[in-house]
């Protein structure tokens, strides 16, 4: 499976998905994460980059729905402990388990 870590240097979430990501695909040698780095707003919107950290899992977004905007952003995600910068362990797990 590959996953995809999207992400911008103006927002510093990135580095906990990454890490969450990380450890995860420590345990799981049929993941392989690859992290791309989003510089400008074409490019963004070539990739539909929904804002950073993104999450792609063999190409699609994992966490993205129709409402999600494209452009250099930091991104939200619904936790169960409320609004976060990055999806939690658990979230990222069900996505992979999905992929």
């Amino acid at each position: 499976m590959d996953v995809t870590l999207l992400y911008f240097e103006g927002c510093p979430n990135w580095k906990t998905a990454d890490e969450r990501l990380a450890a995860i695909a420590a345990g799981r040698p049929d993941i392989t994460v690859t992290r791309r780095l989003v510089e400008t707003v074409d490019e963004a919107e070539q990739l539909r980059f929904h804002g950073s950290p993104s999450i792609l899992v063999d190409g699609a977004d994992a966490f993205a729905d129709a409402g999600t905007a494209v452009g250099l952003s930091c991104r939200v995600y619904q936790t169960p402990a409320g609004l976060a910068g990055a999806p939690t362990t658990e979230q990222l797990e069900a996505a992979l388990a999905l992929g």
